[in-house]
């Protein structure tokens, strides 16, 4: 298992140019969320497009987003989010602000 992240982290999806795989939702890439738990441990749908194995297999985390993080003129209620499975290595750590 995985320890890179933990529950509650900081993590912002990296917006990688050329864009990769579509398994990571473009409307998350760049923005921040908080890791909420390790969903899966599984190939790499980036290699396997390619008639790769996706080995070694890479962790699957559940990264919730405020709705506003996606979406700044969004209109509901502010406490809104959204849970997106997200593979390890579209994610890097965020600081904490103090």
């Amino acid at each position: 298992m995985s320890t890179r992240f933990q529950p509650g982290q900081l993590v912002r999806v990296k917006a990688l140019y050329p864009p990769g795989h579509c398994r990571t939702p473009f409307y998350t890439r760049g923005k921040c969320g908080r890791i909420v738990d390790l969903l899966d441990v599984e190939p790499d749908p980036q290699e396997r497009a390619y008639g790769r194995p996706g080995l070694p297999p890479i962790p699957v985390w559940r990264v919730v987003f405020a709705q506003r993080e996606l979406w700044p003129d969004y209109q509901g209620p502010t406490h809104d989010s959204l849970i997106v499975g997200i593979f390890e290595n579209w994610l890097e750590p965020v600081e904490e602000e103090p």
